[in-house]
């Protein structure tokens, strides 16, 4: 087990990063090894259980994320199964009730079989990267400085 810990602040108000962020149609725009989402179900606070392909160091793993706590505007935690097990959680605090300090926390598995045991550091570490790219993605998308992305168009 892994633990990937990162904050950012960002130049938005909480609920439009939240309202970005529990749509997961908005994941393939900005983080990149997420390759696409479907089959999604509502559940509460405008939170949406929904399958995935994730891409990690080339090999495509399949999955399912679920909701498991929700405090919109405060607080989710999502677990994925499948080809990627892992526990995220997303704190999200109001600085000045113009912007966000949003944190993510993640515990993973690295699916070691598949990839090998000599190659699990290097892609923790790509895979650490990826994530941070999707944090600097995130925060670009919603100051307004970064491309704006059309459906399923991705920000690199």
């Amino acid at each position: 087990m892994r633990t990937y810990k990162n904050t950012i602040e960002i130049k938005a108000p909480v609920q439009r990063v939240y309202n970005f962020l529990i749509q997961p149609t908005n994941l393939p725009g900005i983080w990149p090894a997420m390759v696409s989402v479907s089959n999604m179900v509502p559940g509460t606070g405008g939170a949406q259980d929904f399958d995935w392909v994730f891409k990690m160091a080339g090999v495509p793993f399949h999955g399912r994320t679920k909701f498991e706590e929700v405090q919109p505007g405060k607080f989710v935690r999502v677990r994925t199964e499948g080809g990627i097990l892992s526990t995220m959680r997303w704190t999200y605090e109001g600085l000045d009730g113009s912007g966000t300090r949003l944190t993510l926390e993640a515990d993973y598995t690295i699916p070691t079989p598949i990839i090998g045991k000599i190659e699990e550091a290097l892609v923790a570490k790509i895979h650490e990267r990826d994530t941070d790219a999707m944090l600097a993605n995130l925060k670009d998308v919603m100051e307004g400085t970064g491309p704006t992305l059309a459906a399923g168009a991705h920000a690199h």
